[in-house]
């Protein structure tokens, strides 16, 4: 009976040690992540990357939201992404080839670009202190007088396409009378010995 009975008290105490040995083997691990944090952390906070870490925390997030407003802008065409700090689009007609933008065509840059500032736009929004002005309107300067009919008919296509989308005003400058044509709502500036004149013109 005693010899059972130390039996079961050294039995009982081998339980204890392997308890005690699986919990320091679980504290070592946690340390053991927690020391891998910290490393990253300190190498990230150097002067010479964290400002490089920001800038590529926001160019994620900018590319990102671009893309998906390129998306619906090219009618599920393209995406856009980058790599090494060059933007790419992934062209989902082409089984998602992805290629610098300086391959895309005049309408498809234009496409691009203007996502990429709808995309600004909308960060520089988010970051604007609470109550301050909201950005609800994009104004495009000019710029088409040099594209070809069908490169101006893509361009005319995608305002249309923004502007319906109900988000935000859309204004176009332009001197072009078959992109004006496109926009419901104009406003003709006219210049005579008088000086100058604005009317309005449609919906």
């Amino acid at each position: 009976a005693a010899a059972k009975a130390r039996a079961d008290a050294d039995h009982a105490e081998l339980q204890r040690r392997v308890a005690r040995v699986a919990g320091l083997q679980g504290d070592i691990a946690a340390a053991e992540s927690d020391a891998q944090v910290a490393r990253l952390l300190a190498d990230l906070l150097r002067s010479d990357k964290f400002p490089r870490w920001l800038i590529a925390g926001a160019l994620d997030t900018l590319v990102a939201e671009a893309s998906a407003s390129l998306l619906e802008l090219s009618g599920g065409q393209f995406e856009l992404t980058h790599d090494k700090g060059d933007f790419l689009v992934v062209d989902h007609n082409e089984a998602d080839a992805r290629r610098p933008v300086k391959t895309l065509s005049g309408g498809e840059t234009f496409q691009a670009s203007l996502s990429l500032a709808l995309a600004l736009s909308s960060q520089l929004g988010a970051m604007a202190a609470e109550g301050a002005t909201r950005l609800e309107s994009i104004f495009l300067d000019e710029g088409f007088g040099t594209l070809d009919e069908a490169t101006l008919d893509v361009v005319a296509s995608t305002l249309e396409n923004l502007a319906a989308g109900g988000s935000r005003m859309v204004g176009v400058i332009t001197h072009v009378p078959a992109l004006a044509e496109r926009v419901p709502v104009r406003f003709l500036v006219t210049r005579d010995g008088a000086g100058s004149h604005i009317a309005r013109e449609g919906a």
